[in-house]
């Protein structure tokens, strides 16, 4: 397998996100890659003003969110330098796939690394694969680790 000299890494912070960090992690100490550990953000948006919440309230709630997805990314960071290996965490906002590929070019990656939930049939018609939108369109490698 070629050397990387920087893999991104993305997670939704779910379980079967597990296997590719770990797999993420491997390579990038075999390699002594630089890792990027991304995840996506993608804002809860209100439909209608129904009068149940105030701005303020809204605005409260997704302040909330990005600080709590920020511990998240911190704390993979923090287990990815005490393995030994350089990582920086991303935090991205926007629609999973355009957010992975564009911070795969912005990073210059020469892998990305997804944990994929293995649906088929129409649960994967219905809810989309990130993995395979963004196998469709980055420029790079992407290794999809499937969960177990």
């Amino acid at each position: 397998m070629s050397q990387f000299r920087r893999i991104l890494y993305a997670t939704d912070f779910s379980p079967a996100s597990l296997p590719a960090f770990r797999r993420a992690l491997e390579l990038a100490r075999e390699s002594r890659a630089r890792l990027f550990v991304a995840h996506v953000y993608s804002p809860v948006r209100p439909l209608a003003d129904d009068g149940h919440a105030t701005a303020q309230t809204f605005a409260r709630l997704v302040e909330d969110i990005w600080h709590d997805a920020e511990r998240r990314l911190d704390r993979l960071v923090a287990h990815a330098k005490k393995r030994g290996v350089r990582a920086r965490p991303l935090l991205l906002e926007g629609l999973p796939h355009d957010s992975i590929v564009r911070a795969a070019k912005a990073t210059r990656a020469d892998l990305v690394v997804l944990g994929t939930h293995g649906r088929t049939g129409l649960k994967r018609m219905f809810l989309g694969s990130i993995a395979a939108k963004v196998i469709g369109l980055a420029s790079c490698p992407v290794l999809t680790v499937r969960a177990r």
